[in-house]
């Protein structure tokens, strides 16, 4: 009988022991690589320049297998006295998806200094890991050319 009841719990201790070692990991968590972007389209037809007053119309595909977090913009000064412009999306039709089609209207204040600026397009996904994507953007003054004005847009 004594025997019976130590090979007994030298089986369950057995069983414990190797349900331990074989356990799952949070290894696989780390298998989601980093959110991917490709800027399509900074500016109108993608000349990479704004005017003061107006909006800079930005496209970009993005492909988060971990899900979007947010989405961060900075458009700021290469020279001068730092001007910068930020927006962000934490809610909305980009947040929690893994593929999305970026198409927005970024504002460009009216007393924006003409001049080189940078514009960095940041994707964190709800693992915490973050990808950038960086364009060059000119502010330009306004030359008056309609084409750019008065283009449609077509929202979803």
């Amino acid at each position: 009988m004594k025997n019976y009841i130590y090979m007994s719990l030298a089986m369950a201790l057995s069983c414990v022991l190797s349900l331990g070692f074989t356990s799952c990991s949070n290894d696989d968590d780390n298998d989601v690589p980093k959110p991917a972007i490709t800027l399509t389209e900074v500016g109108h037809d993608n000349a990479r320049h704004v005017h003061p007053g107006h909006d800079l119309h930005l496209e970009a595909d993005v492909l988060a297998e971990g899900q979007i977090q947010r989405i961060d913009i900075e458009i700021h000064q290469e020279n001068g006295d730092g001007y910068k412009i930020e927006k962000v999306f934490t809610s909305g039709k980009y947040i929690g998806v893994k593929n999305a089609e970026f198409h927005e209207h970024i504002d460009i204040p009216a007393d924006a200094p003409l001049g080189e600026y940078h514009l960095h397009f940041t994707v964190t996904d709800q693992k915490g890991q973050q990808t950038t994507a960086n364009s060059e953007l000119e502010v330009v003054e306004d030359d008056g050319d309609e084409d750019e004005e008065e283009h449609e847009h077509h929202h979803e």
